[in-house]
């Protein structure tokens, strides 16, 4: 069976939007996804890439164009008046459960996910990530400490720097063995070559 790797962070909506197919495509293909939680800042660092919010026309678009793949994979998306999210206590958080092998882990993702992306809270707010968390029933404080924790900093550098020597320059990003798929827009050829 094969597994794939999947590469995001919750300040894109093209992440958010895969995630929400992640259950299907391995449905589909009875292959196992790997979580690969990066900052997608680092990256764009990095490779010298940017949002595609930074041309306004083009960031006008995107978003209406993503809009079209949320009404057909039947999720809802709506615009986030606080883009961008500054993601990094987010990401250290999800990191942190995953080190731990929390089994919250994925209701975390999900939390979050939702929180941007359908109820378009500011989850720039310390005070509103507070209340989203608690009210997921997570203890915010015990995350916010745990994000804050070297070794959880150190694994989200770590994973966000592999991302990049693999080739990674945005979210999401696949990987299918060695074999690399960037955008949530091409799901049917992950499960192509998941299958093949």
């Amino acid at each position: 069976m094969k597994n794939f790797d999947f590469y995001f962070d919750f300040g894109s909506p093209a992440a958010y939007l895969a995630y929400t197919q992640l259950p299907k495509i391995c449905e589909a293909t009875g292959a196992q996804v790997q979580l690969q939680p990066m900052l997608l800042g680092g990256v764009f660092q990095a490779t010298g890439n940017a949002s595609p919010a930074a041309v306004p026309a083009k960031g006008r678009y995107v978003f209406v164009d993503f809009k079209r793949f949320a009404n057909t994979y039947g999720v809802a998306l709506n615009h986030n008046p606080n883009f961008p999210i500054i993601t990094t206590t987010l990401m250290r958080m999800a990191t942190a459960l995953q080190m731990q092998n929390d089994p919250q882990f994925n209701a975390f993702l999900q939390t979050v996910f939702q929180a941007i992306w359908v109820d378009a809270q500011n989850m720039n707010d310390p005070a509103i990530v507070g209340q989203v968390l608690t009210a997921a029933g997570f203890d915010a404080t015990a995350l916010l400490a745990q994000a804050n924790d070297q070794a959880t900093k150190d694994q989200l550098k770590t994973v966000t720097m592999r991302a990049v020597e693999r080739g990674v320059f945005g979210a999401p990003t696949f990987f299918v063995g060695d074999e690399m798929f960037w955008g949530q827009d091409r799901i049917e050829q992950v499960k192509k070559a998941l299958t093949a």
